[in-house]
């Protein structure tokens, strides 16, 4: 083992104390039924390819030898393999999968299809790994620690505003929301921009009057709903009652008495 060198291509950043103690344990009892796989750098000199759990189980067993693969390998085919292989065979949460794929992209030039071919998933899952990566550092973290899922966050993705993705993930923790109501609030966030932009560019946006602006305020504040009010320079104009959900809709039904 001391002639054993960490992987510097390892994906996995976070490896649980508790889970490594019990395989710690499991080795002492049994031993290392799977051999960890190495590449040979020099003389009684190893660098670690795959295998970093039992490498380091067997160290806090301590065993001072282990049974190992020998590969030679240069260090683009010494990480291609380290990355394919711990994507493929450990379970690495979304971030650390969609860095992998990063890496094995930049590092090893490859294009998205041969990424998709050289670990046995769709181009289109791999697209949306390497999606997470576009994401606030604050929402990425709580992928890693299971505050959100992945479907959360590929929710998140369709918004290109920052902080209108941090707001809704804020709520999204705060209140436990599901992916579809997170997906539902990207969608209202999205129409919203897009009225918004409408009306910029068809000239037709104009300031709301003092009367106005109090009918749109009394207006939110009784179907409890961020209504909008929108005029034009002509005076004519529409109200639109946003909602997130069926029951949301059929409690403005009720408030309005239709």
């Amino acid at each position: 083992i001391s002639n054993i060198e960490a992987n510097p291509f390892q994906p996995r950043t976070q490896f649980e104390k508790e889970a490594l103690l019990e395989l710690a344990d499991s080795i002492k009892e049994l031993g290392i039924i799977q051999p960890v796989t190495v590449r040979k750098l020099g003389y009684d000199k190893y660098q670690l390819i795959s295998g970093e759990r039992r490498f380091r189980a067997s160290q806090i067993a301590g065993l001072d030898r282990i049974p190992a693969f020998i590969r030679i390998a240069n260090d683009q085919e010494m990480l291609e393999m380290a990355l394919v292989e711990n994507i493929q065979r450990e379970n690495l949460d979304a971030i650390e999968v969609a860095f992998s794929y990063q890496k094995l992209i930049e590092e090893c030039n490859l294009t998205q299809e041969k990424l998709s071919e050289r670990v046995g998933k769709k181009r289109s899952t791999v697209a949306n790994f390497l999606r997470l990566l576009k994401l606030p550092a604050e929402i990425q973290l709580a992928i890693r620690t299971k505050d959100i899922t992945m479907g959360h966050a590929r929710a998140l993705i369709n918004l290109t505003d920052t902080k209108k993705q941090l707001a809704i993930f804020h709520k999204t923790v705060k209140e436990g929301l599901s992916v579809r109501q997170v997906e539902e609030l990207v969608q209202d966030k999205k129409a919203e921009n897009a009225d918004k932009i409408a009306q910029f560019k068809k000239g037709k946006s104009a300031s709301l009057t003092f009367s106005q602006q109090k009918i749109k305020e009394d207006l939110a504040s009784f179907l409890k709903t961020d209504v909008q009010l929108q005029t034009n320079s002509k005076g004519k104009g529409k109200i639109v009652i946003p909602f997130s959900s069926e029951e949301q809709l059929e409690r403005v039904i009720e408030l309005l008495g239709l």
